[in-house]
């Protein structure tokens, strides 16, 4: 699918090829002209925060619950 019209809380896909990061699962929280920024769980190790261009991602769909900036840093939601 394409990504071209990303909203904060969409999950793509990032493209196997991507170094550190390729075949994970990452929720949308900027979406840029460029392509988006996000972050991806990292379990037991919080969040892993990445930008990412539209040719290196697939949308796969919506979250039901996103991380606030509080939680986000720590903070219990």
């Amino acid at each position: 699918m394409a990504t071209n019209n990303l909203a904060v809380g969409d999950v793509v896909q990032i493209d196997p090829s991507v170094e550190n990061f390729g075949a994970c699962f990452m929720t949308v929280t900027e979406a840029r002209t460029w392509g988006a920024q996000g972050y991806v769980r990292v379990p037991g190790g919080g969040d892993a925060y990445v930008r990412v261009n539209h040719k290196d991602m697939v949308l796969i769909g919506r979250v039901e619950w996103i991380r606030s900036n509080e939680a986000a840093q720590g903070d219990p939601q």
